[in-house]
C-alpha cells in the first residue's frame, strides 16, 4: 500500500532527513496519495502513502505514538487487523485512527517483535523505540512486500525499493559475482540476502532484525513451512484434502477483501485466478470488477487467452474489462517496465503486468491475483519427474530440470574476471535440499521454489509492476495457512491431473470444467518470446552499448553467437538467453550503473 524508507546512524551524528526525502521521492508511484518524513535524533523515517484502509489523515505515516514511545512506517496490509484491534482494545489500548498501521504499533508494544506471528497479511515495517533506541525491521512470511538495506560505517538505510536507496547516494554499485552467478543460472533469481549490487541487501522473508543504537543487533527467522506429512492428517482421503483446500482458500480470498476502496481481480482465464472470482461470487460479492490483458499474435503464437477469461466473466457475471495492447505500444513499455523493477527480472510477462496494472489502476486501487498456486500446489511440468527421484540424487535431478545452465558452461558466457571457482547456485540448491523438514525430493523442490524462487520472481513481479501504478496486488495463494496445508498434502495428490490435482478437485463445482481441464497457459507476450524487429534492436543496443562493453560481464564471442541467432539460444526452461543477458544490462543502464 505504500513505500517506506529510513536512515539510522550509529556514529553520534543525526539522521539526514534530506536523504530520506530523496528516497521518498523515488517511490512516488508506490504512494501517490501522501508523503511524510519524521526525524528524531539518530533515526529518520519516510513514507509514501497509497490510501486503502482509513483514508483520513489520521492514518498518515510515519505514525508517531507519543503515549507508547513508538514511531512506525509500514507497507502492506494486515488482513486481521480488526480482530487484533478488538483484542488490543480489551487489553486497554486506545486508538486514534482506523488503520492497520496503528494496530501494528500497538501489537508491537503489547507483544514485542513476536507480534509478527499474530499477523495475517503481507508487510514490511520498521518500528523505532524512543526510550531504548532500538529499531526493528520485519518482513512477512512469504516475502510479498520487499525491504532493501544498505550499510556503511556508522549508518544503515532501508527502503521498499532498491532504486530509492540509490537515490539517497553512497551505495556500492559494484556487481556481486555470486549474485551474477545466480542470475545466470538460478532462473534469473538472486536469493536473499544478496542483490545484483554488492552494496545492497534485502531482508529475507519471515525475518525480524533488531538493531541497537550502537549498530549491533540480531536477526531471526520466525516462520518456515514444513513439507512433511502430519500425524493429524492420517486417514484423510483425497476428497478430504480437497475440501480442506477449498475451505482454507475461501478464507484466504475473503481476508483479502479488507479495504476501504474497491477490490478487483486480475483474471487470466486460468484456474488460479478463476477460482478467486468463483469464491468471491459465491460469497455474494456484487459488481466484482475483473481485468484481462492480451497482445497481438506474433509468429503464429497467440497473444491472449480471452476465450477462457470471457467464459469465467460471463459465468459469474463480473464487470469485465479486456485490455488489448497494440504492438506499437509494447516496445516503448519495455524500458518503462525495466525502470519499475527493483532488481532485474527476466520474465517476459513483467511487461504484461506493467501494462495491465496501468489500465487497472484507472478503475480500482486493489486487486487479487493468482500468483503462487503453481509453486504451492506443484503446477509446473518439472515437478512430476522429481516425484520418484531418491533423495541422494535429488540435487542433481532438480538442477537438471530447473537451473538455466550448468556451472561448467559459465566459462563460455562470463568474462574471466567474473568467473567463480565454485558452483554458487548448485551449492545453494544442495544446502536447501539438505535442510530438515522435507520428506521427499519433490517436497524439497517445492520448499525451495516456494521459499526462494517464488519470492524473488513471481511475487516480486506482482509487487513491482502493480505498485509502479499505485495498485496494490494481493495474493491469496500465499496465505500462510494455505501454504502450510499444501505443504502437508501428499505429493501424489498435488501431481494428479497434470499438476495441482488437489486444487483442481477443490475447484470442481465452483469453476467451469472447461477452465479446470484446459491445458496450462502462460501470460503470453509473443513479441518478447521471439525477438525480432524493434525488440531485437533494443536488445542488441543494450548488450553492445559502450557502457556494457566497459563493464565486461559477458564474453564477446558468446554475445556474437546470440546476436547472430537471437531466438535459438534457450535456457533449460526455455527462456531466451539473449533476453536474459540484455535485461540485466538494460536494468543496470537504467540505474546509470557504469
Amino acid at each position: 500500500m505504500c513505500g517506506i524508507s529510513g536512515e539510522l546512524r550509529f556514529d553520534g551524528a543525526a539522521a539526514d532527513p534530506t536523504s530520506v526525502a530523496r528516497m521518498n521521492d523515488a517511490m512516488v508511484p508506490r504512494g501517490p496519495d501522501g508523503s511524510g518524513v519524521h526525524t528524531s535524533g539518530r533515526v529518520a523515517f519516510g513514507h509514501r502513502r497509497l490510501k486503502i484502509i482509513d483514508l483520513s489523515e489520521k492514518a498518515a505515516q510515519p505514525m508517531v505514538d507519543p503515549e507508547l514511545g513508538l514511531t512506525v512506517v509500514f507497507n502492506g496490509c494486515i488482513y486481521n487487523f480488526r480482530e487484533l484491534r478488538e483484542e488490543l482494545g480489551k487489553a486497554g489500548y486506545r486508538f486514534f485512527s482506523g488503520s492497520d498501521t496503528e494496530v501494528v504499533a500497538k501489537a508491537y508494544h503489547r507483544w514485542g517483535s513476536a507480534c509478527v506471528e499474530r499477523f495475517h497479511g503481507m508487510f514490511a515495517f520498521a518500528v523505532a523505540e524512543r526510550d531504548t533506541g532500538i529499531v526493528v525491521l520485519a518482513r512477512d512470511r512469504l516475502g510479498i512486500k520487499p525491504l532493501y538495506l544498505t550499510e556503511s560505517p556508522g549508518r544503515l538505510r532501508f527502503a521498499s525499493t532498491l532504486p530509492a536507496l540509490l537515490a539517497a547516494g553512497g551505495v556500492d554499485t559494484g556487481i556481486d559475482p555470486v549474485a551474477l552467478h545466480h542470475y545466470l543460472s538460478f532462473h534469473s533469481v538472486v536469493p536473499p540476502p544478496r542483490t545484483i549490487l554488492s552494496g545492497v541487501r534485502k531482508l529475507p522473508p519471515a525475518t525480524v532484525r533488531t538493531i541497537h543504537s550502537d549498530g549491533t543487533g540480531t536477526e531471526h527467522r520466525y516462520w518456515s513451512v514444513v513439507h512433511e506429512r502430519r500425524i493429524r492428517d492420517t486417514g484423510r482421503c483425497a476428497q478430504d484434502w480437497a475440501d480442506e483446500v477449498a475451505v482454507t482458500l475461501r478464507r484466504a480470498v475473503v481476508r483479502r477483501m479488507v479495504a476501504d476502496v474497491p477490490v478487483g481481480v486480475l483474471l487470466s482465464g486460468g484456474i488460479d485466478s478463476s477460482v478467486i472470482v468463483a469464491l468471491l461470487a459465491e460469497g455474494g460479492q456484487h459488481e466484482l470488477r475483473t481485468f484481462s490483458v492480451g497482445f497481438e499474435s506474433t509468429g503464429g503464437e497467440p497473444g491472449d487467452e480471452f476465450g477462457y477469461s470471457d467464459l469465467v466473466a460471463r459465468h459469474f457475471g463480473t464487470m469485465h474489462e479486456k485490455i488489448t495492447v497494440p504492438s506499437g505500444r509494447l516496445l516503448p513499455s519495455v524500458d518503462r517496465a525495466v525502470a519499475a523493477m527493483n532488481e532485474p527480472m527476466v520474465s517476459h510477462d513483467c511487461v504484461a503486468f506493467y501494462l495491465l496494472s496501468e489500465e487497472v489502476s484507472k478503475s480500482v486501487t486493489v486487486v487479487q491475483s493468482g500468483q503462487g498456486a503453481d509453486e504451492v500446489f506443484a503446477g509446473y511440468d518439472w515437478y512430476p519427474p522429481l516425484a520418484e527421484v531418491p533423495r541422494e540424487q535429488a540435487v542433481e535431478a532438480y538442477s537438471s530440470v530447473f537451473l538455466d545452465r550448468p556451472h561448467a558452461e559459465m566459462s563460455e558466457i562470463v568474462q574471466p574476471d567474473w568467473l567463480l571457482d565454485h558452483d554458487a547456485s548448485g551449492e545453494l540448491v544442495a544446502e536447501h535440499f539438505a535442510a530438515p523438514g522435507a520428506e521427499s525430493t519433490l517436497d524439497a523442490a517445492l520448499r525451495l521454489d516456494s521459499s526462494v524462487m517464488l519470492v524473488d520472481d513471481p511475487v516480486k513481479r506482482v509487487d513491482n509492476m502493480t505498485m509502479a501504478w499505485g495498485l496494490e496486488g494481493r495474493v491469496p495463494f500465499l496465505d500462510h495457512e494455505l501454504v502450510e496445508l499444501a505443504a502437508a498434502c501428499p505429493a501424489e495428490l498435488k501431481l494428479t491431473g497434470g499438476g495441482k490435482g488437489v486444487l483442481k478437485q477443490a475447484c470442481r463445482g465452483l469453476v467451469p470444467d472447461e477452465v479446470i481441464d484446459r491445458p496450462k497457459g502462460y501470460f503470453p507476450v509473443p513479441a518478447i518470446q521471439r525477438l525480432s524487429g524493434g525488440f531485437f534492436d533494443r536488445v542488441r543496443d543494450a548488450v553492445t552499448d559502450p557502457v556494457a562493453k566497459a563493464r565486461g560481464l559477458i564474453r564477446d564471442d558468446y554475445l556474437r553467437r546470440m546476436l547472430a541467432a537471437p531466438n535459438e539460444h534457450r535456457t533449460t526452461l526455455g527462456a531466451n538467453a539473449l533476453w536474459q543477458v540484455a535485461l540485466l544490462e538494460m536494468w543496470l543502464q537504467e540505474r546509470r550503473i557504469g
